[in-house]
């Protein structure tokens, strides 16, 4: 596989709850059907009830089908229509958060994964690292202490 789109489901604090890697030609509501279909699955992800996503989602009757068949209302975040150069679009930029932690990772700062199950592995790997460290963070002490004498 040449190239890859990520599909991450996040809750507000940027955790991921459900990742999908699929080839770089598919397209955007095919690939969130996916990740949808495998989010829905799960015990977490059950209680969901609002999904806040990109313009490229964006369509009346791919929300509503959305909502039919998962029971999450859909909403799109989308750019200002006065374009004022630069702007931090509201809730965006907690899934740009994520893919940045993730980009901090060696292996997904790039390619290097031939398969999309290894890339989705890695992912989860990152994530896992993530919040170990949040939970109990590395001390910056040495492991032990010299002592003068």
């Amino acid at each position: 596989m040449k190239g890859r789109k990520r599909f991450a489901l996040v809750d507000t604090q940027g955790w991921v709850l459900e990742v999908v890697v699929l080839p770089a030609n598919t397209p955007e509501r095919a690939g969130a059907n996916i990740l949808f279909e495998q989010a829905w699955s799960q015990a977490q992800c059950a209680e969901l009830e609002l999904v806040w996503a990109d313009g490229g989602f964006a369509g009346q009757a791919w929300q509503q089908q959305m909502r039919e068949q998962f029971g999450w209302k859909v909403e799109i975040v989308s750019k200002p229509a006065e374009p004022k150069g630069f702007v931090v679009l509201p809730r965006r930029w907690v899934i740009e958060r994520t893919f940045a932690w993730l980009g901090r990772h060696r292996r997904l700062s790039k390619d290097y994964e031939a398969h999309p199950q290894s890339s989705r592995a890695q992912i989860l790997w990152a994530m896992i690292a993530k919040m170990l460290r949040r939970l109990h963070p590395p001390s910056h002490h040495p492991p032990f202490c010299y002592r003068a004498v």
